[in-house]
């Protein structure tokens, strides 16, 4: 089985991204297409996929996920991953 940490991007709020986990991303996106139930994610709907990356472990999906929302682990992620127009 494959687990996915996945970076989406608000296309009204080009700045805003959000970070997740899923053991399912087409699953997981289709959510997104339709008017999120979080709060967050619904004050910045509609979201893009920007990148996401694949692991075949769950605990080193989890702790990529939480490394990227960490100080450094933001600090990376806009560094390395992302760019900004």
């Amino acid at each position: 089985m494959n687990y996915f940490v996945y970076i989406l991007r608000s296309r009204v709020a080009y700045h805003q991204i959000y970070i997740g986990y899923t053991a399912d991303l087409e699953r997981r996106m289709s959510e997104y297409l339709n008017p999120p139930l979080n709060a967050y994610t619904r004050k910045y709907s509609p979201w893009q996929l920007e990148t996401y990356v694949v692991f075949r472990e769950q605990t080193l999906a989890l702790n990529f996920e939480k490394y990227l929302k960490s100080h450094s682990g933001c600090a990376f992620l806009r560094k390395r991953m992302m760019t900004y127009a």
